[in-house]
């Protein structure tokens, strides 16, 4: 006699099939969100979302020792200098020397002091480093950084270029060196990664106290899920009847 399916189903254990219920409701939508977030992250190439792309790969240039000064006397010139390092402000030779005030501009031909990068420097620079074709739209000083560079020390130069993926490149004021850069599909990136390890706040922590729990109701919820899937099916009755 050939049983009905529901009533194959009414004979699965309650336990199991609530458990896997109500993990269902809890974690289905997590899941989805892994999937799609998890989908979105491997669509789009690393190097597309480090921006890599837009930003002019530097190029090494040979100096002659005569034409610079020491890098020791360029540390020496800044009160507290600590160590210097040659740095290309355009086609102008410097050094970096970090210091206990921060880091400081030294002429490499002359070892003098130089002024922070004024704004005309910046966009100057902001070309510079910029490939790509869309134009220049605005260049600021900023003081309350956007979570999109989060853990980096105010202020910083905020450079805002055209164009649909609204590219953006922070730098230095005191340098005017490149910081970083971010694009929309960086963003997007952010906030999906945000999503996938459920870190709300920093957006860097994979082993956080939310996650956990999740993961692991995640895992309950596939295995009895296979269980049942497996109980499901009538392994046993073919067995019997095989063997009679």
């Amino acid at each position: 006699m050939r049983v009905a399916p529901t009533a194959r189903a009414l004979r699965l254990p309650p336990l199991v099939r609530r458990t896997h219920k109500w993990l269902a409701v809890l974690i289905g939508v997590q899941a989805l969100i892994w999937t799609l977030s998890g989908l979105y992250m491997t669509a789009v190439h690393i190097d597309i979302i480090h921006g890599d792309h837009f930003i002019r790969e530097a190029q090494p240039r040979p100096l002659a020792p005569s034409t610079i000064v020491d890098p020791a006397a360029a540390a020496r010139a800044v009160p507290g200098g600590q160590s210097a390092k040659l740095h290309w402000l355009l086609d102008r030779p410097t050094y970096i020397v970090a210091s206990e005030g921060g880091p400081k501009l030294v002429d490499a031909a002359t070892g003098s002091v130089l002024p922070p990068p004024s704004e005309a420097d910046i966009r100057r620079l902001a070309k510079h480093w910029f490939t790509g074709e869309e134009r220049l739209s605005s260049v600021q000083l900023i003081h309350e950084l956007p979570g999109e560079i989060r853990g980096r020390e105010p202020p910083v130069w905020r450079a805002d270029f055209d164009g649909w993926n609204k590219p953006t490149l922070y730098l230095s004021p005191a340098t005017g060196e490149l910081l970083t850069r971010r694009h929309e599909l960086w963003r997007i990136f952010d906030f999906v990664w945000m999503l996938h390890i459920m870190d709300y706040e920093t957006r860097d922590n994979v082993n956080n106290w939310l996650l956990r729990p999740f993961t692991w109701g995640a895992l309950l919820m596939a295995l009895s899920g296979v269980w049942l899937l497996l109980y499901s099916f009538p392994w046993r009755r073919w067995w019997k009847g095989k063997g009679a």
